[in-house]
């Protein structure tokens, strides 16, 4: 299951590629369009500055920027970077396989082929693409 600080980094990184126009975008803003505080978001951004995905501006005029075009990105690299895996069972985790059992488990071929769907599908998901679904959805927002 995606934590919550998963689910606020992909909302925080999307907000970014899909506000600011190039420019710093400052934590105070997205905290106002996504409704997450700033003491989590704070918790969320020192994650993907370490991970190399933003990239942190001092000062005033000060914010966060990504480090890459949106394109670049994939919706499996923001989450990996949040929640630090993706598989579905721990004995998963370990490269190889660590488990007593492996050898004689019916159920690791199936985790195996359900991990593989899911890092497929993450991957095969840009951040440019759900920045693009959120500019569609403000760009419907007749709200006056």
């Amino acid at each position: 299951m995606i934590s919550t600080k998963g689910r606020y980094a992909l909302r925080l990184m999307i907000d970014i590629a899909a506000y600011s126009n190039g420019e710093v975008v400052s934590l105070k803003d997205i905290s106002k369009r996504q409704n997450i505080s700033i003491k989590y978001l704070e918790q969320v951004v020192s994650l993907l500055t370490k991970g190399g995905l933003l990239q942190s501006i001092r000062g005033n005029n000060g914010g966060y920027r990504l480090t890459k075009k949106p394109s670049d990105y994939t919706i499996g690299e923001i989450l990996r970077t949040a929640e630090g895996t993706l598989v579905p069972v721990a004995c998963l985790q370990c490269d190889p396989i660590t488990c007593d059992r492996v050898e004689i488990c019916s159920t690791i071929d199936f985790w195996k082929g359900f991990n593989e769907v899911i890092n497929n599908y993450v991957d095969g998901v840009t951040l440019e693409d759900l920045a693009n679904k959120e500019r569609e959805k403000i760009g419907n927002d007749y709200s006056i």
